[in-house]
């Protein structure tokens, strides 16, 4: 395996190069004047046109960012084609995204990126999200789908999405606050101050987050069910003279975010949702998160006069959690702890059980608290290497990276037990740490990729093919020994080596711009998963773009054909077999799709302008086998995978007149089905469809400051947004928010 990669590093550095004249759309410094030093691995926006990136590609840029002042990511990702979102807390804490009818559960099925590095917990062993960036401090967002997004990797079926932080400004000095005050306690506030110089720049950055939250606990109307957020950052970075023929750069960035959320897994009884969604059940009551998470990173790039580039990137990213949440009630006080899950499939059959959730007295000790206590480690070295030449009448951009990688999970949790006593939860006894789970999983990983883009007129090819090399190793300790003196009682370990080679390709055509690749897609197996196989996938793609003047229109249509979807086993999908971790093999399983996005703005006179975009998703996703499964149920040959919704849509447009604007936007999700099945759904397993309107106006007082408002949820549209793990949930109720920004 490191034999190949040296190989094939070795042919790409010895690749002959000619110099080309400086691209003007350097990636180093935006039109703004902010440097993006990050070197952003997804090059849109960057060394190349996101219109002539060969796949689809979409940039969501500070400006678009900065027309709705969104602290929550699903709200964001709306606007971006092929992209599947089931919302959870209302407040975008804990996403679930997937992309191109990859399954959605914690976004553990796509790559997730900041500034070009892994940042999921840990990436390979536990890939699930329960930290995400913040989008409210992010500068751009970039999501790549289909051929464009073998790349990144490790797992290159859905796609990839980086988001782009604040940069070190290129400025003497620069800066830019917002805050934001809003329904229900609902704040955000957003700070940034840098400087540049000759050879040096640095930048400290803060963001704020939190809210009341908008759901009551029965009997404790005062209880908190909202969260707060604390993010900091610092960059610096030194460098050569910008006048240098060789620009040289070393960069250091750290940062700490802080969460403490007051949510719950559990959710309501489809009567209890009718009368009231915003109720939460007593039972509930001592559900919280916390988690802290640091990252550390150091990045050296050197470009020469010929516009050979390299990168170094090194980096760490440390988290840890806790989540105590109620896992189980002993409804007969027998002594025996029964699932939950049940209490809503059948509540008319289930009285006693749905009554000690609302708030009934208990037996003592009957309700059972888990404190899902982990801590993640994630790691490594990337290098990349860029390189333009010419060879005749076609134009090379030749590029290779290389990245070691380490992450791992461990986890060492107790559970707690209380009785309920006029809707009070009484301590009543601990178990001792590990008692409830007492295990690592490990991850050591070495991805190559090598990619050249080729350019012969009006045609435009990019092949290229990615290694991942993974070991995989599980070590569970006995649950009596939580300081672990006797070693692992069981180690089981798995060895995955996959090539992934990808094309894609462009022809331009006046104004449109024709797009087809084909990709292997893959995700790797978690640990300790003896029986589960690599999710693999052949993908491809075939669509158009259109650009002239303001206007610009796409139309992509997606096939990605599955040799084997896993299904994993989390307490987030309210998985009750096996062990939280477990995998399970689905078979074969088949995702088309066609993705529309068009813009325009009309000008109306000299003051006024008329924007106008809209994004539409159809996606079909279903399994071509039939089999009976612990995890997946009882699926038939041509079932519909769960929470895929099939139509999404979204529109925007708005008014802007001299200083002024107003915006309005609109997303429509179809139904969704929480079981596969096919046919009409049933209603205890189906999210009914739903439209929701957000409205937005800015007034700019001067150049650098301006007022703005802001109406999530317009018309107060009551909607459910999963059923999963337990009872209904609902999406956030309308909050108004208003605030300011200032930017020198």
């Amino acid at each position: 395996m490191y034999r190949a990669t040296a190989s094939l590093i070795a042919i790409a550095l010895a690749a002959p190069a000619y110099a080309n004249e400086k691209d003007p759309t350097d990636e180093r410094q935006s039109q703004d004047g902010i440097a993006n030093t990050s070197e952003s691995i997804i090059v849109i926006g960057g060394r190349i046109d996101a219109y002539e990136v060969a796949g689809a590609a979409d940039l969501i840029d500070g400006e678009e960012l900065s027309e709705f002042e969104h602290g929550d990511v699903n709200r964001v990702l709306r606007q971006v084609p092929g992209v599947n979102i089931q919302e959870e807390d209302g407040f975008g804490l804990f996403p679930n995204i997937g992309l191109r009818g990859a399954p959605v559960e914690r976004s553990s099925n796509i790559t997730l990126m900041e500034d070009g590095v892994l940042i999921a917990p840990a990436p390979y062993a536990a890939p699930a999200a329960y930290y995400f960036p913040a989008i409210g401090r992010m500068d751009a967002v970039e999501v790549i789908k289909g051929a464009g997004s073998v790349r990144y990797g490790p797992r290159t079926i859905g796609g990839a999405i980086n988001f782009r932080s604040t940069p070190i400004p290129t400025e003497s000095l620069a800066g830019e606050a917002s805050g934001q005050l809003g329904s229900r306690g609902y704040y955000q506030g957003h700070g940034w101050i840098g400087a540049s110089a000759d050879n040096f720049g640095a930048m400290v950055e803060s963001y704020q987050q939190g809210s009341d939250g908008f759901k009551t606990i029965d009997g404790l109307p005062g209880a908190e069910t909202g969260f707060q957020r604390q993010d900091y950052r610092a960059r610096f970075a030194v460098h050569t003279n910008p006048d240098s023929p060789v620009d040289v750069r070393l960069e250091f960035a750290y940062g700490r975010s802080e969460l403490e959320a007051n949510e719950t897994y559990l959710g309501l009884a489809d009567a209890d949702f009718a009368s009231d969604p915003y109720r939460r059940y007593s039972a509930s009551q001592r559900d919280v998160f916390t988690g802290e998470h640091d990252q550390y990173r150091l990045t050296g790039t050197l470009r020469l006069p010929d516009d050979t580039q390299f990168a170094v990137t090194l980096y760490r990213n440390d988290f840890t959690r806790s989540w105590s949440k109620l896992q189980d009630i002993d409804f007969d006080g027998d002594g025996s702890f029964d699932a939950i899950q049940p209490v809503f499939d059948a509540p008319s059959s289930n009285e006693r059980g749905l009554a000690i959730l609302r708030g009934a007295d208990s037996a003592e000790g009957a309700l059972r608290i888990r404190n899902n206590n982990r801590v993640y480690r994630s790691e490594g070295v990337q290098l990349s290497f860029e390189r333009p030449f010419e060879t005749g009448k076609a134009i090379h951009n030749l590029a290779a990276s290389l990245r070691y990688h380490e992450d791992e999970e461990d986890r060492l949790q107790n559970e707690e037990f209380y009785t309920q006593t006029d809707g009070d939860l009484v301590f009543v006894r601990q178990t001792a740490p590990g008692a409830q789970a007492n295990r690592e999983a490990k991850a050591k990983a070495i991805a190559f990729y090598l990619e050249n883009r080729i350019e012969i007129g009006g045609l435009t090819l990019t092949p290229g093919i990615r290694y991942e090399g993974i070991d995989l190793t599980r070590l569970d300790y006995d649950r009596a020994d939580p300081a672990r003196l006797d070693g692992p009682a069981r180690i089981r370990k798995t060895n995955v080596d996959e090539w992934l080679p990808a094309l894609g390709a462009t022809y331009a055509l006046g104004d449109v711009l024709l797009i087809a690749g084909a990709s292997r897609g893959f995700s790797p197996p978690g640990p300790g998963n003896p029986e589960a196989r690599a999710e693999k996938s052949w993908n491809y793609e075939f669509g158009g773009r259109f650009r002239n003047g303001a206007i610009q229109a796409s139309a992509i249509a997606f096939y990605s054909d599955y040799s084997n979807l896993l299904g994993n086993c989390t307490q987030s999908v309210g998985c009750s077999v096996g062990d939280i971790g477990d995998q399970f093999n689905a078979g074969a399983v088949s995702v088309k799709g066609l993705e529309l996005a068009a813009s325009t703005e009309h000008q109306v006179g000299r003051e006024i302008s008329i924007p106008f975009s809209v994004v539409y998703t159809l996606t079909d996703a279903q399994f071509e086998s039939s089999f009976e499964s612990a995890f997946f149920g009882s699926v038939s040959q041509g079932d519909a995978l769960p929470y895929i919704a099939r139509h999404q849509f979204y529109a925007e447009t708005g008014l802007a007149f001299g200083p002024a604007s107003l915006l309005v936007s609109a997303n429509y999700t179809s139904q969704v089905r929480t079981e596969a099945g096919s046919g009409d759904i049933s209603p205890d397993e189906r999210i009914d469809e739903r439209i929701v309107f957000d409205l937005a106006g800015r007034f700019a007082l001067t150049e650098g400051l301006s007022l703005f408002a802001r109406v999530d949820n317009l018309f107060d549209n009551a909607y459910a947004v999963a059923r999963r793990p337990s009872g209904l949930r609902p999406g956030a109720p309308r909050r108004f928010v208003a605030g300011a920004s200032v930017r020198f």
